[in-house]
């Protein structure tokens, strides 16, 4: 699928953004910073559940501050894209990085309850990983964007592997605090990565007059700019799309901890070989399996496939019994959910002008902020009613009736299926 506005989409074109003798460089420190802030996100992971314990925290209170944080990233999703898009690559992840290092200064300094609430309002700006889209995106060709976009998920599995890895390490002997100001001490590291490297716009620059200007600076709060992308042709089916059938294996991601710990009643160090299951997975899926997929087939077939494949893991998480058996979904599982947010978030930046690529995977971001709001009680309401097996089903009902419409509806070729 290609730009619907006439305006190129990938990097063609002259302006103020890196060349192309750059873009390869800036692509890879792009890649690392990701990896970094992956890495930092999961230190953090084994800090927080174990300070709210010693703070008095029960199992509600800190479902509350998880929502919480659900909650600031709904809202500032979005706001942030739109100011990526807006102010720049290099403002924009300078603003994220900021932000986490403030995060883990008042994480290392909470002493009491309110100051865990309070260490996570700098979320609102933490969205390394949409602008880090943005960069990817804005460097690419159109025809590479999702197997690029991918190469960012295998940032995530080997920050997932060596966050966790690390975070339980140096809470273990060192503490929380001295883990939260190491979190601190990498982020800053980031910063300088992004203040070095990342060039203040990645874009294509238009001619455009200071009036211009000046009313996009003013829109940047204004949800009018925002939901309007929700108008560019095939963008709101898709985004539609993305929420209903990703809402299902959301809840389940959501109740995860819970149901490895009262359902397969595992240690704390068997959950961790587990995680770390998940990122081997993760890390291949991404990296080998997704780029080869788009060089031979339509974005559309394979977002079709995520989806049957989706409500396949459904119906078996729906009859499993033990750790093993979820074992052997986690591979399918892993393969729909990485195929199915790749592609959506590929079809969804090439829908809309390259200028608003950062406030569409705002947007996007802003689904799975949706997803960990509403998770915790519609799976702990469906857990702890009908059991594990209803989240199955519910994926199940729900991924066979979006793929079936999605079989049905008529569908206009794209240009590059035409090929």
């Amino acid at each position: 699928m290609t730009g619907t506005t006439g305006e190129p989409s990938g990097p063609s074109g002259t302006g103020s953004g890196p060349g192309r003798t750059n873009r390869t460089t800036v692509i890879r420190i792009i890649y690392l910073i990701a990896a970094l802030d992956i890495t930092w996100m999961f230190v953090q992971f084994s800090v927080t559940p174990y300070l709210a314990k010693k703070l008095g925290f029960d199992t509600l209170w800190f479902g509350y501050l998880q929502t919480m944080v659900g909650v600031a990233q709904l809202i500032g999703g979005p706001m942030f894209g739109r100011f990526a898009d807006v102010f720049g690559a290099r403002a924009a992840l300078s603003l994220a990085c900021a932000a986490t290092v403030v995060f883990f200064v008042l994480l290392a300094i909470a002493e009491y309850p309110i100051m865990l609430f309070i260490h996570k309002l700098p979320t609102v700006f933490m969205h390394v990983l949409p602008a880090s889209q943005m960069v990817v995106t804005d460097l690419t060709e159109p025809e590479k964007r999702a197997d690029a976009l991918s190469k960012l998920g295998l940032c995530f599995g080997v920050g997932m592997i060596a966050g966790s890895t690390l975070g339980g390490h140096l809470n273990t002997r060192y503490g929380e605090r001295f883990t939260a100001c190491f979190g601190a001490v990498g982020s800053a590291v980031s910063l300088m990565l992004v203040l070095r490297f990342i060039p203040k716009t990645t874009k294509v620059q238009h001619p455009r007059t200071s009036t211009d200007g000046e009313n996009k600076n003013k829109s940047i709060f204004n949800m009018g700019e925002i939901t309007r992308l929700l108008k560019f042709p095939g963008v709101a089916p898709t985004f539609t799309v993305k929420i209903i059938a990703g809402l299902p294996s959301g809840i389940f991601q959501v109740m995860f901890s819970i149901i490895a710990l009262e359902f397969f009643k595992l240690q704390p160090e068997q959950n961790g070989y587990l995680m770390a299951y998940f990122g081997i997975v993760q890390m291949v899926i991404q990296g080998g399996v997704i780029g080869r997929l788009t060089a031979r087939f339509s974005e559309n077939s394979l977002l079709n496939l995520s989806i049957a494949v989706a409500a396949l893991v459904g119906l078996a998480q729906a009859y499993m019994q033990n750790v093993f058996q979820f074992c052997v979904t986690v591979v399918p599982m892993m393969f729909s959910l990485s195929v199915f947010n790749v592609i959506t978030d590929s079809i969804l930046t090439k829908s809309v002008p390259s200028s608003d690529t950062g406030t569409m995977l705002g947007l996007c971001a802003s689904v799975q902020s949706l997803l960990r709001t509403v998770g915790p009680t519609v799976g702990g309401f469906l857990y702890v009613n009908f059991g594990v097996s209803s989240i199955g089903f519910i994926q199940f009902v729900v991924n066979a009736a979006v793929f079936m419409f999605l079989l049905l509806r008529p569908h206009k070729k794209t240009s590059e299926e035409k090929k």
